[in-house]
């Protein structure tokens, strides 16, 4: 399982955390731009447009994307600055975002195809790791994926909270078969560097 928080650690499961940061502008997560291994996942993907949902999404880069390639996408995220800063980035698809708590939104009875993760399950505490996984599940059909960028490693100075193989099989591994994963090679940001990699987990029929 995953390390004790020290007891210094602020709580970044609180939304006044994030909206700090973002008031502040202090956004090392923030790439700039939509990640190359999404695209590459994009462009070799041959799966059906699809229902996508970004949670935490941030400044929302990969809303654009998804709606190129064609899919439904819808992206949430908590903190007001940040769902401000993504609908002014995002102009036109700015109707994409929407401001609310993933664990609480009401989504509407219909079942998404597919979760973008990068950047939202690490910004978690490990305590609330296991209510990610029953949400993610629960919204995504049956046979749909979960796919994205996950860290894994050490951070000395948390969040992010990275993953190990064993705490990511521990948490996924009930729900969803781990069909495809690959470190991530491309720059980066340096919160992230070294600890990134591509997976694409696909959800159980059960």
């Amino acid at each position: 399982m995953s390390d004790p928080i020290p007891p210094d650690v602020p709580d970044s499961s609180r939304t006044q955390f994030w909206v700090k940061r973002w008031e502040d502008g202090t956004l090392p997560w923030d790439l700039g731009g939509i990640p190359p291994n999404l695209v590459s996942f994009l462009t070799r993907s041959s799966a059906s447009p699809a229902r996508v949902l970004i949670p935490g999404c941030g400044t929302g880069y990969e809303v654009r994307a998804f709606h190129e390639a064609g899919h439904d996408v819808t992206a949430i995220d908590f903190s007001g600055p940040a769902v401000a800063h993504a609908r002014a980035v995002l102009g036109p698809l700015g109707d994409k975002i929407v401001q609310g708590n993933f664990f609480k939104h009401d989504f509407g009875a219909q079942r998404y195809g597919m979760i973008y993760e990068r950047g939202f399950l690490c910004s978690l505490p490990p305590a609330r790791w296991p209510d990610y996984a029953a949400r993610i599940a629960d919204l995504l059909l049956p046979g749909g994926k979960l796919v994205g960028l996950f860290l894994y490693g050490r951070e000395p100075e948390p969040p992010p909270f990275p993953l190990t193989d064993e705490t990511a099989e521990h948490l996924l591994g009930r729900l969803f078969t781990l069909r495809h994963t690959e470190p991530v090679l491309a720059p980066t940001v340096p919160v992230y560097q070294g600890l990134e990699h591509w997976q694409e987990w696909e959800k159980l029929d059960g």
